[in-house]
């Protein structure tokens, strides 16, 4: 026990625990993969996506002769005289696009920016989709990442790929601390304006152009888009109403997309895929991945189309109108959007670099802005136990094994010589050997496992509560935090750990398991002991643990950031999403 007024004495592994640098260091990161160009499955077949420029082009071309044709047609010239693209209004907008609107504009587009580059570089960490929770290798549908090689032992670290600087953040292999922060926190921005957008527009008059107030809307849209097929462009008039066409999808992506993505993107936590119950269950993690993925290539293409849009149907009057608000011929909205879009350009450019040197600032930044969802969810009840026909036939293994004489004469021994350490800021410092805790009461749960590169498992866990621990060492009031030491290294240099609040530990459902689906826990998945802690993400829940310690603080350990992976690859200390 620490002696008050005293610096903390740590267990031994605590004491040499390795320091790491605030930058990401190129020559001791994973070393780099080339994917492969993305594929999707049709069946059993798998298809580049690269046939999708050709066939679109092909299918671009056939749409304008099939509707030049049909304009020709007596029936479709009455169809177009009776709906010519934009139902009857009773009010249309009167103040044009205001300054704010502009703003707003610009700052989607930014923030978008940077939520699709380190979306993309979230994804090459694990770079499968599914539809259903168990990532079974050949199951996914789409995938930048050739088979999981059979015969040989494949981790989900070893799938990662690598992606280059200027379209990931940062682009380099194995990433996914830093590529969240970028993600989470621009996320963050990008929904407080969708917010004011959603206030302002129901302020104001500007709901009018996006929300549509008839059934008649859809023929219209028919109509228009017919219009735009044949080349001969409906009348523009955005400066008091959009077309039905434009109308439409401008309410899909705001009304619709926009939601489903921050839906998406929250079901992939375990605190609130947990917490939600059925609802969790139904869409599952690798559901909520896929059509996250979808969503985004939804704003991929409508940003495409109205780009393309913009600048053939009148450059200058378009960006008149959404840069500088005004409706005329003029200059003035090229004025702003050259500038606009050389700040888009350099922060581009500069986000990769900038990660790579200052990777702790963007750590610290993105732990900031994410604090009030983490303490939020960390307070929620995790408790969503799955069935036995919910067990997955295949669980991804990872981590770097542990290479030492000890550990090997432990596997050698059935791990009868196993001791766990258990000290720090206790009444009753112990050690328990594998025998007494595999004596203890023993609690059995099926729960799913959420790993921060993105697949997921459902398993059966056996094993001792820590809540049982906790009654037999007995933590003074001092102890704020728990560390596990693990009996392994990380994957560059240093002993791997990792640390979680003590009232985690005294959850139901958290775990010390000797027991992976009715078997003794393999060497591959952690044995003899592993932490379960539901949660929490999966790099949290330490493998092969040695020791735990309970501390007031984890400042003065290794980088004093909560864990190897938070030291020396930027994850989070507090990682329940």
């Amino acid at each position: 026990m620490a002696v008050r007024g005293r610096p903390q004495s740590h267990d031994p592994i605590g004491e040499s625990l390795s320091p790491a640098d605030d930058r990401v260091l190129l020559n001791d990161w994973l070393p780099p993969k080339v994917g492969v160009v993305p594929k999707i499955r049709v069946g059993r077949h798998w298809f580049n996506v690269l046939w999708a420029l050709p066939l679109g082009f092909v299918f671009a071309v056939i749409g304008v002769a099939v509707a030049q044709a049909l304009r020709e047609q007596p029936a479709v010239q009455d169809f177009l005289l009776r709906y010519p693209g934009v139902p009857p209004l009773a009010r249309v907008v009167t103040d044009g696009f205001p300054a704010w609107l502009r703003v707003q504009h610009f700052l989607n587009l930014l923030f978008m920016a940077f939520i699709v580059r380190s979306g993309i570089q979230v994804l090459a960490d694990h770079p499968r989709l599914y539809w259903k929770r168990d990532c079974i290798p050949g199951t996914e549908w789409f995938r930048f990442q050739e088979a999981v090689p059979t015969g040989r032992i494949w981790t989900a670290k070893d799938d990662s790929v690598t992606l280059p600087g200027w379209l990931g953040i940062p682009g380099i292999r194995h990433s996914v601390g830093l590529a969240r922060w970028w993600h989470f926190s621009f996320g963050l921005l990008w929904m407080i304006n969708g917010v004011v957008l959603y206030v302002l527009l129901f302020c104001t008059d500007q709901w009018l152009r996006l929300v549509p107030t008839t059934w008649e809307v859809f023929p219209n849209a028919a109509s228009t888009l017919l219009q735009y097929l044949s080349l001969t462009f409906p009348a523009d008039e955005s400066w008091t109403r959009y077309n039905s066409l434009q109308q439409l999808a401008y309410f899909i992506t705001i009304f619709v997309a926009a939601p489903v993505s921050i839906l998406t993107g929250f079901m992939q936590g375990p605190a609130i895929s947990n917490r939600l119950g059925w609802f969790g269950r139904v869409l599952n993690r690798q559901r909520a991945r896929s059509i996250h993925f979808l969503a985004m290539w939804w704003f991929l293409l409508f940003i495409l189309i109205h780009v393309t849009l913009v600048f053939i149907t009148g450059a200058r009057v378009n960006l008149n109108m959404m840069f500088a608000g005004v409706h005329d011929g003029s200059w003035s909205g090229f004025a702003i959007f050259i500038p606009a879009m050389a700040l888009i350009a350099v922060t581009w450019w500069l986000a990769s670099p900038f990660t790579i040197r200052h990777a702790r600032v963007v750590q610290k930044a993105g732990e900031f802005m994410m604090w009030p969802f983490n303490a939020l969810t960390e307070w929620w009840d995790p408790n969503s136990q799955l069935a036995e026909k919910d067990i997955s036939p295949y669980f991804w293994p990872n981590g770097t094994m542990p290479k030492s004489a000890e550990f090997d004469a432990l596997v050698a021994g059935g791990f009868k010589g196993f001791a766990l350490r258990v000290g720090g800021l206790v009444e009753t410092p112990r050690v328990f050997s594998y025998a007494e805790l595999k004596a203890m009461p023993k609690q059995e749960q099926i729960t799913t496992h959420f790993c921060i590169q993105g697949w997921s498992g459902v398993a059966k866990w056996g094993g001792v509560p820590m809540r049982h621990i906790l009654e037999l060492v007995r933590p003074i009031s001092a102890a704020r935090f728990a560390v596990f030491y693990s009996l392994a290294d990380g994957s560059n240099v240093g002993r791997y750990y990792d640390v979680h609040k003590i009232s985690n530990m005294r959850h139901e459902l958290t775990i010390l398991a000797y027991e992976m689906n009715g078997s003794p826990v393999s060497v591959l998945h952690g044995a003899p002991l592993r932490l379960r802690c539901e949660n929490e993400l999966g790099f949290k829940m330490v493998k092969w643990i040695a020791a735990i310690e309970f501390v007031d603080d984890f400042a003065g350990l290794g980088a004093g950031q909560g864990g190897y992976n938070e030291d020396h690859e930027f994850y989070g200390y507090r990682m329940p999403i």
